[in-house]
């Protein structure tokens, strides 16, 4: 029992302290709110009133202020009732031992500026995390410390009571991961924090200015690690960085839903987090009908024929030879605009500029720019020079006809014939310089209307659909494979595969704007990107500060995506690279079931290894057709097994729905997931395979009928992905264990 634990009463006490302490802080937060809320109101009401910056200034101050209070309050309530979850007993060179308890905020005493609890993010938590008994070592902003740890201990405390505590070393077993990894699939991944193994926290920590690429198994935490690694960038780099200007690209809408609720755990609000669809169309402005995603995959599921053609149009469009072709396409499109600047800027016949040096500065000098960011630059070029030459020309001109007038009042004896001169000369004069005074304001709209702007949409279509472009821009192709290319793009239909085209286009002759122009970027399921989406984000965004985490074995996409990591490290040359292959997820027993299937794959990965947690072997359930009340029996055996959430994974939408609908006609509470559903529900839900990549569920049913699962690459990864998503339970149902390659 832990209450006769001889510390049980000091642990009970440190912990009514710090509760009672936060309290306090937290009713000081409500005060300071109220104040700063009062000021800014009177500030407001002042600012009609005073002619200095003073009112302003005090709304400013006020409202920082307010939002700090917000912020520690908010931060504070959040983990009220679990304040921390660990504890290490440590002490530095030349002073005195040490208790820091770990939670997921760091709370500081005002008075005695005593560390009551240490955020996990914090330099010396990392001791917690990678240290083991003994001398330790840690970083400070690339200064390295040392200290010794006496013990680490780890807390579990519900609703602000202690439940139970244990002392640890990496030699113990963790008992406290093994409680972790045998809980529910809806509340694992908000307690992972306490939990994060030392090859994790590697990752999360590893160098923040430099890229990271990780190629981690099923159930390796590669999701947790790529929401930890932002929290801890965050925290680190701050001061530095706008939560506004940090992305993460997620698969569906499905998968955001799912992590909705960790990021504001983990501190991280204002994060922009959107599909790479949906982050394409608002940075670019272009609006399309997309094909669904997984259409072709659905097609080559449910076709006999799994082999692809070797001019395969999805994979060629995410290639970096794709890339080359656009760039020949800016090339000419450059060339073209630069073709124009052959005439020199004149205000009427005075020359102003040379074409040839604005040629110079639009090929090279303003090269670094996107195009049309060239031309404004060039415009206000321009503009300057007018504006500096305009008197010039003015005063020139003048002095021409003053001296016109003088010579004709100097130069002839005759009166009438000197006031005929004097009369057209001046006439002249006051015609010509008001007409030469309206052509300077529109020197600069007339020179520059020759360069049109160009619609990214209406350049990229003509491209994909005009014989003789084509001809001159792939030379490398075929006829045969460019009139395949064209008879593809008859109708006007846009793939997933085209928006990184359009991106890149946009980027390159519009530019990005800044308010999408993110600094840095994390990408989950990057095995489902292709090479050329991967730069053309890279060269838009003008940054390689990319996380990128996903797995080669999980690859349904392949037929247009990525299949090995060594051209994304040529691309990223900074990049450090990682591999997970310990599994959190699954038992030994599930896990022993998909490394068959990972055996089978081409990528030669490594055999996926199960954390020590062991469970029921998945069973094999033999039906010749989809039967509704042998499903409800699985499905409420599990139930009383007390497993919350239960997914029953068919191989194609069309099986999800075509079961849903046979369940709900048996009175089977069940519900089929869709990229825009909502998470948490206590249905039984029903989805197919390609949907359940990056979930978890505390036990699954796979089944396969009329179409069997293949020995082809996408099939097989299929499978695996369906065989991963169980934590505890795995149902395998169908006509023959064949079905399921196994």
């Amino acid at each position: 029992m832990i209450t006769s634990h001889p510390e049980y009463p000091k642990e009970v006490e440190r912990l009514a302290y710090t509760i009672r302490y936060m309290e306090d802080i937290l009713r000081k937060s409500q005060e300071d709110l109220q104040s700063a809320n009062i000021k800014i109101q009177e500030s407001m009401a002042n600012v009609e009133y005073l002619d200095s910056s003073d009112s302003f200034i005090n709304i400013l101050t006020n409202s920082r202020f307010f939002e700090l209070a917000r912020t520690q309050k908010e931060s504070l309530e959040a983990v009220k009732q679990k304040p921390y979850f660990a504890r290490i007993h440590f002490q530095r060179p030349n002073e005195a031992e040490e208790f820091l308890y770990i939670g997921k905020t760091s709370l500081i005493h005002n008075e005695t500026f005593e560390p009551i609890i240490v955020d996990w993010r914090s330099p010396v938590a990392n001791v917690y995390y990678d240290g083991r008994l003994g001398d330790v070592t840690y970083r400070v902003r690339e200064e390295e410390y040392s200290g010794h740890l006496f013990a680490k201990r780890q807390y579990k405390i519900e609703d602000g009571n202690l439940v139970s505590f244990q002392d640890v070393d990496l030699t113990t077993n963790d008992d406290l991961l093994q409680e972790a990894l045998s809980g529910k699939a809806d509340v694992r991944l908000t307690e992972i924090v306490a939990t994060i193994q030392q090859e994790q926290n590697e990752i999360i920590r590893a160098h923040l200015r430099q890229p990271i690429l990780v190629q981690g198994a099923a159930g390796s935490g590669k999701t947790t690690i790529a929401l930890h690694r932002i929290s801890y960038f965050l925290y680190t780099m701050g001061e530095h960085f706008n939560p506004e200007q940090l992305m993460i690209l997620a698969p569906n809408k499905l998968f955001i839903d799912y992590i909705g609720e960790v990021l504001p755990e983990l501190g991280v609000e204002r994060i922009c987090q959107t599909t790479f669809a949906e982050y394409v169309q608002n940075a670019t402005g272009i609006k399309l009908k997309l094909q669904d995603p997984n259409e072709q995959l659905e097609q080559l599921i449910e076709g006999n024929d799994h082999t692809l053609p070797s001019f395969n149009i999805p994979k060629i469009k995410g290639s970096l030879q794709y890339k080359e072709l656009l760039d020949r396409l800016i090339k000419m499109h450059e060339m073209k605009l630069a073709a124009l600047f052959d005439e020199d800027v004149y205000i009427e016949k005075y020359k102003i500029m040379r074409g040839s040096h604005l040629k110079k500065l639009f090929l090279f000098e303003f090269s670094y720019m996107p195009i049309e960011k060239r031309l404004e630059r060039i415009k206000k070029v321009i503009q300057t020079e007018v504006k500096r030459k305009a008197k010039s020309v003015l005063s020139s001109l003048n002095a021409r006809y003053e001296e016109m007038i003088g010579k004709a009042l100097n130069g002839f004896r005759d009166p009438d014939k000197r006031r005929e001169y004097v009369t057209k000369f001046i006439d002249e004069r006051d015609a010509r310089i008001p007409q030469i005074k309206t052509e300077i304001k529109s020197t600069v709209s007339t020179y520059m209307r020759r360069f049109e702007k160009v619609k990214i949409k209406t350049m990229y279509r003509t491209f994909l659909t005009d014989r003789l472009a084509l001809r001159e821009l792939a030379p490398e192709w075929s006829f045969e494979e460019q009139e395949r290319f064209i008879q593809a793009h008859t109708k006007e239909k846009w793939a997933l595969e085209d928006l990184a085209a359009l991106f890149y286009l946009h980027a390159q002759i519009k530019g990005i704007k800044e308010e999408w122009k993110m600094r840095v970027l994390f990408i989950d399921e990057v095995q489902d990107y292709s090479l050329f989406q991967l730069a053309a984000l890279k060269s838009g965004l003008e940054t390689d500060m990319f996380t990128l985490v996903g797995d080669l074995a999980q690859g349904i996409h392949s037929y247009r995506s990525l299949t090995e990591w060594d051209s994304v490290l040529k691309l990223f040359p900074r990049a450090n690279f990682f591999t997970l292959q310990k599994s959190y997820r699954t038992t030994i027993e599930i896990m022993e079931v998909a490394n068959q299937i990972l055996a089978k794959m081409n990528e030669n990965l490594p055999l996926v290894e199960p954390v020590v947690r062991h469970g029921k072997s998945p069973s094999f359930v033999q039906s010749e057709t989809f039967n509704p009340k042998q499903i409800k029996e699985i499905y409420e055996s599990l139930k009383q097994n007390g497993h919350h959430s239960v997914a029953l994974i068919c191989k194609t939408s069309n099986e999800a729905a075509f079961f849903t609908e046979m369940l709900l006609n048996h009175d089977i509470d069940a519900e089929v997931l869709t990229e825009t559903s909502e998470l948490g529900t206590s249905k039984l839900l029903v989805l197919p395979s390609h949907l359940a990549k990056g979930l978890e569920f505390d036990a699954v049913i796979v089944a396969a009928f009329s179409i069997p699962y293949a020995d082809t690459v996408i099939d097989r990864k299929l499978l695996y992905v369906a065989l991963t998503r169980a934590m505890h339970e795995l149902y395998i149902v169908g006509p023959t264990k064949k079905a399921f390659l196994l």
